[in-house]
């Protein structure tokens, strides 16, 4: 089975973070990167976005 891509406005939702804060903790190296759909198009592996959640849970308790 293909791995779900989220579109940025499915990853703010999941996560509750801002489009400022996502691109900026990516340039930190502290959120998953992006994968490339076509010239101008990104997405986010849904697995990616659930292992970072899940860290973060982990870190937190």
């Amino acid at each position: 089975m293909a791995e779900r891509i989220l579109r940025r406005p499915d990853v703010e939702a999941c996560t509750g973070l801002s489009r400022s804060t996502i691109y900026a903790w990516m340039a930190r190296g502290e959120f998953p990167q992006p994968v490339a759909l076509g010239a101008r198009l990104v997405g986010w592996r849904e697995s990616d976005i659930e292992a970072w959640m899940a860290a973060r849970e982990v870190k937190a308790a």
